[in-house]
């Protein structure tokens, strides 16, 4: 009964949504139509502004293929392109977003400070390792560790069994920090676990991506959490207005216990990332815990982001746990990517790593929708003899973002990277493998959404020992797939062929 009535909320809240969507459009139609009364001052005065809006893009920070997407129906439908630029292109901040995002910012600085003896003993190691390190010091004010634990799950039902197990050990708090929450046996059994922990009288949050859940929860369902004293936010929290707000979404999934333990990676709370009533086949995802040191970066990228969302003053200090030393082998960095502040660190971080490596390089992504930059690292590693190979879904959640991904095929094929795509259904982790030194497991998908609209996170690791668990589960996963040969990517009919080459032009919009 309670479910029914959580659908039928759901449809609801999502049935006004499009509603109130199709009434702006309607207006803002009607209003251009009404304007051909004085057509054509009104098409020279928008044509001029066309051309002044172009040399502003051009001119811009934006990546090239990003540019040419907007330039295009700027310039064929200057109206109607102009309009669509205006409302949900480039990234329009205010000041007093800028300043409560600077402020943020610096206090992430105060709280994360570089041990000196980590620094000194990476660059002591390895060189290149220490320059892809301190990419992330530098540019993202995120620390290097050693002294951090690492265990590396290779598909949801180990990651949902190992979070309950620890979600019950918690002490003093539980954050979590998700995309989707959907009510099920994957989010009511950790439900049960928060309001017991409650009960205990532990400080429980919980941040959730309103667009992400939009038909997964109802309206306000972070009121109903509050009821049951877990205190929750939501991010970027949904209205039905056309706004460029639509574009940034919380992609991050982040689980902090005590400060001691994190887990990260691409498995959201809903049933079909346990392989429980997935409509894709085999649902293939991945996650990692962290025990120690490295757990305070991820343990600040939350409570920044609650300051920022509950306009609240945490001492982050309260929060860091006092960690023996483990000695445990290797360097990590968990790190945060915000499509606001102008610095693209997902894509760097994999570039980074794509352009220092020697041997080989496994990728494995839901999507692959790239930029120029990311296509010549990758082909020139190819083509320089290092053995690129990337995992895609045999059986994909969106078709349309499919037929995107298979349109970048012939490209890397033809530069001997290695294509393969799961046969048994869809492939959700996002996993960089690398020389059996270097790994990312995270939230950062190989498109543009990931790379440079969401606020997304990930975990660099060099000389972990759970690499090497990392790299069997990528050759386990790959005895499952398909290769896909140049024949195939190309024996395609024509009309789908030219509508690969349309969503292709425009797959930095999408």
């Amino acid at each position: 009964m309670m479910m029914k009535k959580i659908l039928k909320f759901m449809v609801h809240r999502l049935f006004i949504v499009a509603v109130m969507l199709i009434i702006q459009l309607s207006i803002i139609l009607l209003v251009l139509w009404k304007f051909q009364e004085y057509f054509l001052w009104f098409y020279i005065i928008n044509l001029i502004i066309s051309l002044l809006l172009l040399l502003y893009i051009i001119n811009g920070k934006d990546n090239p293929s990003y540019k040419i997407a907007w330039a295009i129906p700027i310039l064929t439908i200057p109206i109607f392109g102009t309009f669509c630029y205006v409302m949900f292109g480039g990234q329009k901040i205010s000041k007093k977003t800028k300043i409560k995002l600077d402020k943020m910012k610096n206090k992430k600085i105060l709280h994360l400070k570089q041990d000196k003896d980590v620094l000194t003993s990476l660059k002591d190691t390895s060189i290149d390792a220490y320059l892809q390190g301190n990419y992330l010091l530098k540019l993202a004010n995120y620390p290097i560790y050693q002294n951090t634990k690492i265990d590396y799950l290779k598909i949801g039902q180990d990651y949902y069994k190992r979070l309950i197990e620890e979600l019950k050990k918690a002490k003093k708090y539980i954050f979590m920090e998700y995309f989707i929450i959907h009510e099920g046996v994957f989010w009511n059994a950790i439900l049960e676990v928060l309001k017991q922990k409650v009960k205990e009288g532990l400080d429980v949050r919980v941040i959730y991506d309103d667009m992400g859940c939009i038909v997964t929860l109802p309206s306000g369902y972070f009121k109903y959490l509050e009821t049951l004293g877990i205190k929750c936010c939501t991010f970027n929290r949904f209205v039905p207005v056309l706004s460029a707000r639509l574009n940034n979404r919380d992609h991050r999934k982040i689980t902090i216990i005590d400060g001691i333990v994190g887990f990260t990676g691409g498995i959201n709370l809903a049933d079909e990332y346990i392989n429980i009533g997935s409509k894709y086949g085999h649902w293939k995802d991945n996650g990692i815990v962290l025990k120690g040191d490295a757990v305070w970066n991820f343990t600040v990228i939350f409570l920044s982001l609650w300051d920022y969302l509950k306009n609240e003053k945490n001492d982050y200090d309260v929060y860091k746990p006092f960690i023996k030393n483990n000695q445990e082998k290797g360097y990590v960095i968990p790190y945060d990517d915000s499509p606001l502040d102008n610095e693209n660190v997902g894509e760097n971080v994999y570039l980074n790593m794509i352009n220092k490596a020697k041997k080989y390089i496994y990728i494995m992504t839901p999507y692959l929708i790239i930029d120029n930059e990311m296509m010549v690292a990758l082909t020139n590693a190819s083509k320089s003899g290092i053995k690129v190979k990337i995992i895609t879904p045999g059986i994909p959640d969106k078709k349309m973002i499919n037929e995107v991904t298979k349109a970048y095929y012939p490209q890397l094929l033809e530069s001997n990277v290695e294509i393969y795509e799961y046969d048994p259904g869809f492939v959700h982790a996002k996993t960089f493998v690398v020389d059996d030194d270097y790994a990312i497991v995270g939230t950062i998908n190989m498109d543009f959404r990931s790379l440079y609209l969401h606020f997304e996170c990930g975990v660099w690791m060099y000389q972990v020992d759970s690499i090497k668990d990392i790299k069997k589960d990528y050759e386990e996963t790959l005895e499952k797939c398909h290769k896909v040969t140049l024949d195939e990517a190309k024996k395609i009919k024509f009309f789908r062929n030219i509508k690969r080459s349309f969503l292709r032009l425009f797959a930095p919009l999408m």
